[in-house]
């Protein structure tokens, strides 16, 4: 494994965060270089660029982004605050919300990075053609920025690079742009980036965006707008242009070490671990008891994720098939998941009839559902790290359940009889690769290959051209493992155009689970309420945890109290 590219942070220019409000002079730090005496060649061009790529780690912007599935029908969140999305999941949430001030100054903090760079490169003492390649690269970044902050808020007031923060910082107080007005300086952005980035970068940058990553973007940004036949031939580009994409032909290798850097990730989150280099993704969030360094569970998959996954053969899953009557009552879900310990409370006295039925089930599905997830009495263990030793533990469910790492379980924080990822989680050790449990190095992907080829397809379905939006589905399910659609059986049909959606819905779904893509998938698709309002969020067993709301008014975040406060021409969005 070679991590190649360090976003090492831009100290001079960490602190312009706010681009709405008051710029307070007391953040600036006085002590460190100035836009005077830092702009002067390409080594600190290159400084510039990585504190901008920096932005993207923080856990309120993209470092632990799988959190966003918390507000999904296919995540639970389980902690208080903003890494369990707790407030928003169940309507608690306003315009004073820590969590929705947060994610905007953290959006802003790397436009404003990439504008700083945007206007102090051209005085730096390289080729034309570089200067330019930095300017695209910068751009790309500011897009990306901003297309989050439109997706979550809608129009957003827009600075670029003409304005002069250490000029204006008291008087920048922008009305709101326009949805459409956002979104054209977006791809007016990725235009830019589409020419004058690189198509690849050598060793020593891998990482860095490139040409194929300005196309992925820019297809996502029109599809989003629903303009599908000029995202799918932005998409095209991406699959046909000659940059070297391929799906990675383990799914579960992809989220480890060396797949993440595999020719699948189009752009990611670059995250280095280990004594001397801790720089990684923070994984306790999503992790269990028995993790390197323990957990807190932020995020654990509903049960609706899990009852997801097909057979390999392509048949639909149903628990009633196993065990009648276990969807409407929950004394057959204890009686099938339920084990006894023994009078100490350490080993398990007595397991449940169904292991061995659970255990050929979990054989007989969708090879990405035990990569994903742990499953009670598993033969596949998870190979956790317990008293600074590996150790190999499986996951028990029980009324009252004393099971803990130590006695080689693993269990859920707070106690739930949830299920819990195995995706993006360290085994053991890592061998020695993870040192503490806030620096995993494993790259988080933000766009994969197998995103843009299920983006296409829905593109080529929207636009009536089933057969081929069929295709590029069975890419994804080929690589998985499982029965392609339209080879057989009336199960696997999809030939109409609204068979073809729910197949699209389907894979997005489990292909892309913990990499927070569900949100804007579901609000984008006008199924956000319909799938979250009221959804009762219940473990293995039937007990409810707690229940969703969604209201109309969450298909757009609240603009911030705060920011509205410091900038009265800021309008808020409805309902707020």
């Amino acid at each position: 494994m070679k991590k190649t590219i360090k976003h090492i942070g831009l100290t001079a220019f960490s602190s312009l965060l706010l681009l709405t409000g008051c710029y307070d002079m007391d953040q600036y730090p006085a002590d460190k270089v100035s836009s005077g005496s830092f702009w002067q060649d390409e080594a600190d061009a290159k400084e510039g660029m990585m504190g901008i790529y920096s932005s993207l780690k923080k856990d309120d912007a993209f470092g632990i982004y799988y959190t966003r599935d918390c507000l999904t029908d296919i995540g639970i969140g389980l902690n208080w605050g903003v890494y369990g999305f707790i407030e928003v999941a169940q309507g608690q949430s306003n315009s004073t919300t820590g969590l929705f001030k947060d994610i905007w100054k953290r959006m802003y903090d790397g436009i404003a990075r990439s504008n700083t760079l945007i206007t102090n490169i051209k005085h730096v003492d390289m080729d034309e053609s570089l200067i330019n390649q930095y300017i695209a690269e910068a751009r790309f970044m500011r897009a990306f920025f901003y297309n989050e902050l439109l997706n979550l808020y809608g129009g957003v007031p827009i600075y670029d690079e003409t304005t002069e923060i250490d000029k204006e910082y008291d008087n920048m107080y922008k009305t709101r742009n326009t949805e459409e007005e956002v979104r054209n300086f977006i791809l007016a952005d990725l235009e830019y980036a589409c020419s004058a980035l690189p198509k690849t970068w050598d060793d020593a940058d891998k990482g860095r965006v490139t040409k194929g990553t300005a196309y992925a973007l820019k297809g996502k940004v029109l599809l989003y707008n629903k303009q599908y036949q000029d995202a799918a031939t932005a998409f095209e580009e991406v699959c046909n242009g000659g940059y070297g994409y391929a799906l990675y032909p383990d799914y579960a290798g992809l989220f480890k070490p060396g797949g993440d850097e595999s020719t699948e990730m189009i752009f990611a989150v670059q995250n280095m671990g280990g004594a001397s280099t801790a720089y990684g993704m923070p994984v306790h969030y999503i992790a269990n008891r028995a993790s390197y360094g323990g957990c807190i569970n932020c995020l654990v998959p509903s049960v609706e994720l899990v009852d997801m996954y097909e057979y390999k053969d392509g048949r639909p899953f149903d628990w009633d098939e196993l065990f009648p009557g276990f969807s409407t009552d929950n004394t057959v879900k204890e009686n099938v998941f339920y084990s006894t310990f023994d009078a100490d409370g350490k080993y398990v006295a007595e397991y449940p009839e169904s292991v061995a039925t659970l255990q050929k089930m979990y054989a007989e599905r969708d090879p990405r559902m035990e990569s994903t997830i742990i499953l009670p009495y598993t033969a596949n263990k998870y190979k956790g790290w317990v008293n600074n030793a590996a150790k190999d533990c499986e996951m028990i469910i029980a009324p009252s359940n004393p099971s803990n790492e130590t006695n080689g379980y693993v269990r859920n924080a707070f106690g739930h009889n949830t299920y819990l990822y195995r995706k993006f989680v360290p085994e053991y050790d890592m061998d020695g690769l993870i040192t503490d449990r806030f620096h995993s190095p494993t790259n988080f992907p933000l766009i994969r290959y197998a995103d843009v080829l299920l983006m296409l397809a829905e593109c080529y379905n929207e636009n009536g051209n089933q057969s081929k939006a069929v295709e590029l589905i069975n890419q994804v399910r080929q690589r998985a493992g499982i029965a392609l659609l339209n080879s057989g059986p009336s199960y696997l049909q999809a030939t109409g155009k609204e068979q073809v959606f729910e197949r699209i819905k389907h894979e997005r779904a489990i292909e892309f689970a913990a990499e927070g893509i569900r949100y804007n998938d579901l609000k984008r698709w006008g199924l956000l309420i319909s799938m979250t309002n009221n959804q009762a969020q219940v473990d293995v067993v039937g007990k409810v945890l707690s229940t969703k709301a969604t209201e109309e008014k969450y298909k757009l975040w609240p603009i911030p109290q705060e920011e509205i406060d410091m900038n009265e021409h800021l309008v808020q969005n409805t309902g707020w």
